[in-house]
Parts: structure tokens; sequence; C-alpha cells
């Protein structure tokens, strides 16, 4: 305040000069009203001149924040107070870190437009930065603030932040390290030892967290835990920094002890609500053998479901461990509360705008006066999630009474339909110009429909589906599908006119069959480009190759889905097994065979292993076709493409020499499997980073042309590997995958960019 003494002057010539306050004014102030300032003076009007009580005045004014000075005149009785107010914050920027991280600046800067200017507010602001990344293992950080006053009276604020450089770990070492490999604990830790390109990914960039120093130690003895050294003790690592290089040395001491073995399995109820023998079953702990944290978890959860599936929605599983240290043994135990039976009351579902009710509710296996269930309660979720209809979804329980809870569901709809209207370019087929109209949830009701006109330079595809996976709220499904397309491979075109219509069951909450009739007309096309090395027509070695053909067939399969999401599951199963049988007088068409296609596709998120959102994939196929009296080449298998070996172009293999010309023709048997790992790259745009390795083998194949000569493929072993992108685009589901072949052979078509739209991950 410059203006205390000044006002501690004019307040004592004013008690010499006056005894009395006529009127109290307030000149300058916006943020107090004047009822409030009022209410704040220990004086009014009417009251003898106090010197002490207008000093404590202008303290208390200037206590509320809203001031950079005050100060008082007097004239003829009336006092008159004067402010002069902080300046409103009207813009704040940060640049040189995190710039458009909403989040940091709400939670780092704390400072909010409409603010008043406060350089205490700013100072804080400024140290919470640089302890943020301080955290990060940046040290010698600077942050600068750039203040413009604008001519409204406002002033912009702008936060440079000059980073500070990491510290590398060079060395990490580990001492009285003996009964486990030290290389187990670099799955656990944060902070790692720098490795040789460690810029690249897999490889440790040695950078250290110092947020998560302090954790790393209990993170080494979980392991040793895991391994039955219950006595482990891992000290606090010592840490030698070169603040002229930025590097550093860490060192642990570990004491390890030795191993303890599981002597004895206890269970004990407060109130016995089911066998022990029965909770024996699901532990997996076994005695004599060595002790280990991470199952002792998993045997307590188990325990849990097995008894909240009875209905002990609040029951509580305490273990505990009893050490004989003398003997190296230990006994563990299970003490379990499980309360009353509890009931659901209600079920209130929000957030479904569009999906109606019922459609939410048919995939619940829970409702009102139902017994609670935790396993139900989890199928729940996860038959929300497999719809596809919500972009997310929870099912929390909100607890009534000792035995009664309600369920709260949750969701946040997703985009199911959309109309496209435009054109692109495709990695199979070139310039694309597509008209498509469709919604998986039409009006929310849970019927797919679908009307798609997609023209390219080398496909066409005309078709109208309509499906309901729950025919009135039933188990049981329908299909309806007409369809079209004429598609020009590298070496002819085929042009198919088809319908299908079909039922399906399900029979458990993952188990499903369908069963099926399709009928199509298939015609070959565009031969010309079939010559060989002399310009002769390869048709002619086998008439039949090119046959035009009809087609009835009927499907049948199953399929088992455990799978937690529609789009992007992160746990779960989703196996398949299907049978096509075509022809046998089924309404006299030519073609005669059967097909059996088997998928398998496994998904685990890597969350709880690791704390980062990674997601692991394996995915396989296998298909084989029997010819019954007639396969016709456009019924056999082809490998390649987005769907089963990367890196190569779609349906490029398998090929065989005739005369001198690569032809292809298909195959009786394919296998392919992947692995993938799928990142988080930006959470906030719904995009993620995978990596990926195929593999497929096709068994070689012989046969004998109409005119006699033979025919035959060797076996072929092909792979791919690369980097696809995953986005959770506005017109749905997009992935983009640049690959690499591996062991292509000399006259391979490949690929280096695929793309699909509204397929699942």
């Amino acid at each position: 305040m410059k203006s205390l003494l000044f006002a501690l002057i004019t307040l004592f010539s004013l008690t010499l000069n006056a005894a009395t306050i006529n009127a109290i004014k307030y000149e300058g102030m916006v943020h107090i009203s004047e009822a409030v300032a009022n209410h704040l003076l220990t004086f009014k009007s009417g009251e003898d001149f106090d010197a002490k009580k207008i000093d404590e005045a202008i303290k208390t004014f200037y206590r509320q924040g809203y001031f950079n000075d005050i100060w008082v005149t007097e004239e003829y009785g009336t006092i008159t107070f004067h402010f002069k107010e902080k300046a409103i914050i009207s813009k704040v920027e940060m640049k040189g870190w995190k710039e458009d991280d909403a989040d940091i600046k709400k939670n780092l800067l704390q400072i909010k437009k409409g603010s008043l200017y406060d350089t205490k507010r700013i100072d804080a602001a400024k140290a919470r930065i640089i302890e943020a990344l301080n955290q990060e293992g940046k040290i010698d950080t600077v942050v600068e603030v750039e203040t413009e006053h604008l001519d409204s009276g406002s002033v912009a604020i702008t936060f440079i932040v000059n980073e500070g450089e990491n510290i590398i770990i060079e060395k990490l070492e580990y001492s009285g390290v003996e009964g486990v490999d030290p290389e187990l604990f670099d799955e656990m830790i944060a902070n790692k030892e720098h490795e040789f390109m460690g810029w690249f990914w897999g490889q440790n960039d040695g950078k250290m967290k110092l947020n998560e120093l302090q954790y790393d130690p209990l993170r080494v003895r979980d392991i040793y835990m895991q391994y039955g050294y219950l006595d482990a003790k891992i000290d606090e690592p010592f840490v030698r920094v070169d603040f002229d290089h930025y590097t550093s040395q860490m060192s642990y001491q570990v004491t390890e002890g030795e191993v303890y073995r599981v002597s004895n399995i206890i269970i004990s109820q407060e109130t016995d609500v089911i066998s022990d023998r029965r909770l024996q079953e699901t532990i997996q702990l076994e005695l004599n053998q060595p002790f280990n944290i991470k199952t002792f978890r998993d045997d307590s959860e188990r325990v849990k479901t097995k008894i909240a599936d009875l209905g002990y929605a609040f029951v509580q599983v305490v273990p505990d461990l009893r050490k004989d240290e003398k003997a190296k043994t230990v006994d563990v135990v299970y003490r379990i509360k499980p309360g009353k039976k509890v009931w659901i009351r209600n079920v209130i579902i929000a957030g479904n705008n569009r999906t109606l009710d019922r459609i939410v509710r048919r995939e619940l296996y829970l409702g009102p006066g139902d017994l609670f269930n935790l396993t139900d309660l989890k199928d729940s979720r996860n038959a929300l999630g497999r719809t596809g209809y919500f972009e997310s979804q929870t099912v929390e329980e909100k607890r009534v009474d000792e035995q009664t809870i309600d369920l709260i569901v949750k969701t946040k709809e997703a985009p199911t339909g959309n109309i496209q209207l435009g054109g692109g370019y495709g990695s199979y087929g070139g310039l694309l110009v597509s008209v498509g109209i469709s919604d998986r949830n039409i009006w929310g009701t849970g019927i797919n429909m679908g009307l798609n006109l997609e023209n390219s330079q080398l496909t066409k595809n005309y078709s109208f589906n309509v499906s309901n996976s729950r025919l009135n709220d039933s188990d049981f499904s329908g299909n309806f599908s007409l369809y079209y397309s004429d598609i020009e491979y590298n070496d002819y075109a085929v042009e198919t006119t088809g319908v299908s219509v079909g039922t399906g069951h399900r029979f458990t909450r993952n188990l499903t069959g369908y069963l099926g009739y399709g009928y199509s007309k298939v015609k070959y096309d565009d031969l010309t480009n079939l010559v060989d090395n002399n310009g002769d027509d390869l048709t002619i070695y086998d008439d039949r190759i090119f046959q035009s053909y009809d087609k009835s067939s009927i499907t049948v399969s199953l399929t088992w889905d455990s799978t937690d999401d529609y789009y992007l599951p992160r746990e779960g199963v989703a196996a398949s097994q299907s049978f096509e049988i075509a022809g046998h007088g089924l309404l006299g068409a030519e073609a005669r065979f059967w097909k059996s296609r088997t998928t398998f596709n496994i998904y685990q998120g890597l969350e709880d292993l690791i704390g980062m959102d990674v997601i692991a994939r394996y995915k396989a196929r296998f298909f084989y076709a029997e010819d019954k009296g007639f396969l016709p080449l456009n019924e056999r298998f082809f490998m390649g493409g987005i769907r089963s070996v990367r890196g190569y172009e779609s349906y490029s293999l398998p090929v065989v020499m005739i005369n001198g010309q690569d032809f292809r023709t298909g195959a009786k048997q394919t296998f392919s499997n992947n692995i993938e790992l799928s990142f988080p790259l930006v959470p906030k745009a719904k995009m993620r980073l995978t990596t990926f390795l195929d593999w497929g083998w096709i068994p070689g194949e012989s046969g004998e042309l109409s005119d006699g000569s033979q025919w035959a493929f060797d076996d072929v072993s092909r792979g791919g590997y690369g980097l696809g992108l995953e986005w959770f685009s506005p017109v749905g589901p997009v992935q983009l995958v640049f690959a690499k072949p591996l062991n292509e052979a000399k006259d391979d078509k490949t690929s280096f960019f695929e793309f699909t739209i509204g397929q699942r991950f």
C-alpha cells in the first residue's frame, strides 16, 4: 500500500480539525458493493473520527484481494475511500510446453479468464509448472511471464516455459540380488537404465521420473514377494547426479532373506454362507509351494466374487499372512465378512438420448427384484459394450440400505449412423465415389440397416441389408440382404448378384448360433488379360475355371464372444466356426462344395500390468474348402491384405505358373495369424498407434487341366510387419495401415498402405 503513510498523516490532521463524520463515500470500487463496504466498516456516519478505525478499514478492504491501492481523503466532514482495483485477466496462454492441454491450464495455472491479476497467484502458477517438470525428471526449468496491458484496461498474460533437461540414468545397479533375475525388475520399475538406441520403441530411454522414484523400491519388493521372499528389504535408491551433463547413476541395496512356502490355507467366515470346500476350489495358491503375492491377491478377488455371486454385494475379504520366521513358512488366511444379502430395487438408465431404454435393459442380466450377482454385473457391462451403440458405459451400484441397492446405468452414445456422399482413394480399387446410408441402431431400436452404392476404378458394390440382433427383444436374430458386386482383379473380373436370409439364436450370454441361406449368380468377365508369354489365351487350358455358375448354399455357424467392447475390446475372446454347404440339389445350382471357416481372436489390456493403456491382440484364421463336384475359382481362398497378411495386395496369393504366366488360382486351405500391440497416441482425439506382425501359410496344391497338363504351386509362407493408426473419427472407426512384407518372392504383388472404415479393430 503506497498510501498507508499518507493515510495516517491525513487521519492525524483530521482528528485535529474535525470531530464528527458527516458522510462516507467510495470511488473506484467495482467488485464490492457499497452495502458490503459499509458492513465491513467498524464505524458509521455521525460518529467521531477515529484514526485507528479508519486505518483498520483500509487494511480490511485491502485484505479482500481486489485492490492494488487504497487511500482516503476528507472534505467538510465527508470521508472518501479511493480504490485502484487490480486489472482483469482477459487472456491466459502458455508457450513452450503443453500449449494446447486444457487440463494443464486448469490444474497447474489455476488462473481463469476473468480472474483478477495477482502477482502472488502468478508466482504460484510458475512454481507449479516448474514442480511438474521436475517430477518428469527435467531440471533447470525456467518460466517467464509476459504481461500485456490492453486498451480495455484488462491484461493478457503468457507463461513462457523453457523446459529443463532430462536426467538420463546411465547406470543402474542392484547389490545383494541372488535369488531373482534383475531383468524382472525392468518390467515393473519406472526408472530404468538407458539402453542403446533408447529412443526406439521397446528400448529404455533412461529418463528419470522423479515422481515415480519413491514407488520403485515397492515395485521391486513386489517382484520378490511373487517368488516367496516375504522378508525382502529394498532400500531407497542412492542417486548420484552429474548436473554438468544431466546424467545420473543409481543403485539399490537389497536384502533378500529366504523363501517362504505356504504351510496352510485358512478360510474364516464370520457367517457361514458357503462351504469352505467351494471356496478352496477357487484358490490357486498351493501348499508347500513358494508364496506368490500376485496369486494371493487374485485369490482374494476370486473368493470375493464367489460370495458376491450369492447376493452378498457388500462382502469384505480381508487377507492376512501368518509368518513362521523359523520354519520359513506362512499360513494364508482369508477373513470373510459377507454382510447381508442384497436385492436390486431399481435400474436407472441415463445418457441414452437416442437408444430406447428397452434396448439397454435387454442387455442387462440384473433387474428390479433380482438378487445381486457380481458376475452378472460384469457381464452386463460387457454386453452393453459389445452392442457398439455406446462410446462408454458404466453400471454403478448405489447403496440404499443394508439389503437394497439401485443400479445406475450411465451411457454415452456413439455415432452409429452416417450418410456419406463423396469420394476418395482406396488402397485397393483406386478412385472411389460412394453414396452410403447406414445405421447400426436405427431410431434407437437396435435394428441395423444400410444402403450402399459404391463405384471405383476397379470395383462396383451395391447392397441393401437389414438385421436385428434381438427380434422382438428375444434371443433370436434375423437378417436379409441383397447385393451386387463387380470386382476387377489383376487378371479377370467377377460379377456377383445375390440374396441372403438367415436367423440366429443366443444359447448363452456369449454363445450364439446362426442358420442362413444364400443364392447368387456369378459371372466371369474381362478375361483378355489372361494370356501367356506367347500371347495365347490361358482360359483354354481349363474351361471350367472361368465357367459362370449359380450358387445355392446353407451356412451354419457358432460364435463365442466374451469381449467387453464392439470396436475396441480390451479383454475377452471372439471365436467362430462356420460351415457352408453348396449344391447337392439346392435349387439346382452348379456349384458343389463345402467350406469351413474358423476364427479366433483374443484381447488383453495391459494397463494393470504396466500402468499404460496398451492392448495386446492375437488373431488367427483357418479356412478350408472341399470340392464335391465343382469348386469355382471365386469360391477358393486367397491371402493378402488387411484381414490376413498385411504387406501384400489383397487377394494376391497364391499364384501358379501356367505356360510362363502367373495365374491366381486361390487355394483350398489358408492359415494366417497376427500379433498386435495397440498404444494410446492422442487419447483426446481417440487415436491409437498399433504395431503388428503377421504370418500366413498356404499348403501347396497340384491339379490337372482339361488338356491333361499339370499345374502346381509350392507351400506359400509369407509375413508382414508395420504400424497402424486407429482412429474413432466422426464418420466411424478408421484404420490406416503401413506395412512391410516379409519373405516376399520375386513376383509377389506387395502393398505398403491400406485402410478400412467401420471395421472392428
